[in-house]
């Protein structure tokens, strides 16, 4: 575990960018699968896939790091009291509102935008049920990630990126086909 630790530590937006690409890339693969799509899922579709994956993990990092000085920064300015930096899970709640609440609309606009470019197509269809993830799946997660040392955030974050991947396919499916 401590290679992982020192990887992360010296390598934040490389290490990002492989743990993104990796399990985003996988989970897309798997709710393809899972969904019962035909969609052909090439090498080169995979490559493609790895590669916005981790275009996105620069972001994802960067906004890891720019809303826990946000928290800080409403501390600091009196907006929020002491607590909210004092008490780990009150600064993860407040982290993952304000992230997600924020970055979070960007970052799922900005994600379909990066699928249709890779796939070739012009696809909006169910936009508004991607942004409810912020609020069912995302606040929720990040949540709980936030609670974690910072070594480990990113590393989770890429996890719950699979998951989601894999509850979506999940709920696409009707009652029958998931037995």
């Amino acid at each position: 575990m401590r290679w992982y630790v020192e990887f992360v530590r010296d390598l934040p937006f490389i290490s990002a960018m492989i743990q993104f690409s990796i399990l985003g890339t996988l989970g897309d693969y798997v709710s393809i699968k899972i969904a019962g799509s035909k969609a052909n899922f090439s090498f080169s579709l995979m490559v493609l896939k790895a590669l916005q994956w981790a275009f996105l993990a620069i972001f994802i990092k960067i906004a890891f790091i720019g809303y826990e000085g946000f928290v800080s920064s409403l501390v600091i300015n009196r907006i929020l009291p002491q607590v909210f930096v004092q008490s780990v899970l009150l600064n993860a709640i407040t982290r993952s509102l304000s992230m997600n609440l924020q970055f979070g609309v960007f970052l799922v606009i900005f994600h379909r935008l990066l699928d249709n470019l890779v796939l070739q197509i012009r696809n909006w269809k169910n936009l508004d049920k991607a942004l409810l993830s912020l609020v069912w799946f995302w606040i929720p997660a990040h949540t709980l990630t936030f609670v974690l040392p910072k070594d480990f955030q990113v590393g989770l974050a890429a996890l719950w990126s699979f998951m989601l991947g894999l509850l979506l396919s999940l709920f696409s499916k009707s009652p029958q086909e998931v037995k």
